[in-house]
C-alpha cells in the first residue's frame, strides 16, 4: 500500500521493496549507455559519477549490514566503472532479503533518488 500525497511513501515492506527496486531500475537505465568519459565526468560536488554511485552502493550495503545485525564491510571497487550498477542491484537485493524494515527501505530509496548523475561538462 502507498499513502497518497505529493511524495508517496510505501507503508509496507512489499511496497517499499518494489519502490526501491523501481528507483534502482530507473537510475541504472539512465546510466546504462554511458561511456567511460561520462562515468568519469565530475559534478558540482567535485566527484565523478562512478564515485557518486559507488558511494551509494556502500551506503546501501551498510544499511543491509545493519538490517542483518552484521558489521559494515567495504564493498570492493571494480575496475570497470559501469559495473557499479550491477553492484547496486546486488546490494539492494541483499537489503530487501535482509529483511529490512520499511523505514530502512525508504531511506535506501531516498538515497537512490538523491543520486542524480552529474551533467556532462
Amino acid at each position: 500500500m502507498i499513502v497518497s500525497g505529493a511524495n508517496p511513501t510505501p507503508t509496507d515492506a512489499g511496497a517499499a521493496a518494489g519502490a526501491l527496486t523501481g528507483a534502482v531500475d530507473r537510475l541504472c537505465a539512465e546510466v546504462s549507455g554511458w561511456t567511460l568519459v561520462r562515468w568519469s565526468a565530475t559534478g558540482s560536488a567535485g566527484r565523478s559519477t562512478a564515485d557518486a554511485v559507488f558511494e551509494l552502493v556502500q551506503r546501501i550495503a551498510d544499511l543491509a549490514a545493519d538490517a542483518e545485525g552484521q558489521p559494515h564491510r567495504p564493498v570492493p571497487r571494480l575496475d570497470a566503472a559501469p559495473a557499479v550498477t550491477d553492484q547496486l542491484r546486488v546490494v539492494v537485493a541483499d537489503l530487501i532479503a535482509a529483511p529490512a524494515p520499511v523505514a530502512t527501505l525508504t531511506r535506501a530509496m531516498d538515497l537512490v533518488g538523491a543520486a542524480t548523475p552529474p551533467a556532462p561538462r
